[in-house]
């Protein structure tokens, strides 16, 4: 069985792909600190919307399931998460005068808080493995 036919591991994955792609926005809002003009963008927050769209179901609609290895998979099924989310503008509290609008201090926080729930979504993924890997040990092997 593939691990991203079970739904926990498949939400899972969207969850580390979304944080994955909002420390890229972030660190790119730091390497443009000093660029005249730029104005610092963030991804929105992941909701139940987006992960239903990240795992390529539609409103109203649930995608097409594989029951069996003959059957194929429909054309429109998405392969991933990356390019489903989009960054926006998020200026930071100030704006210097040559139209910067990147405060480190929030970009810090905001790749603290990234890290912190990379973290946490990384530790439930160990420890569904470790679920599974005692849920397919022969009996009495401890």
């Amino acid at each position: 069985m593939n691990l991203a036919e079970i739904p926990i591991f498949s939400m899972l994955r969207g969850r580390l792909g979304y944080l994955s792609e909002r420390q890229k926005v972030i660190a790119q809002n730091v390497a443009n600190a000093e660029t005249p003009g730029y104005v610092s963008q963030d991804l929105k927050p992941l909701g139940f919307q987006a992960q239903m769209q990240a795992q390529g179901a539609t409103a109203g609609a649930t995608r097409m399931a594989t029951t069996q290895a003959g059957h194929m998979a429909p054309r429109n099924e998405r392969r991933g998460a990356a390019g489903a989310y989009k960054a926006v503008a998020a200026p930071g509290s100030e704006t210097t005068l040559n139209g910067n609008a990147v405060v480190l201090e929030e970009e810090m926080m905001k790749m603290s808080e990234a890290r912190m729930n990379y973290d946490a979504a990384i530790g439930f993924y160990q420890k569904s493995m470790n679920i599974l890997r005692m849920a397919a040990r022969p009996p009495g092997r401890g």
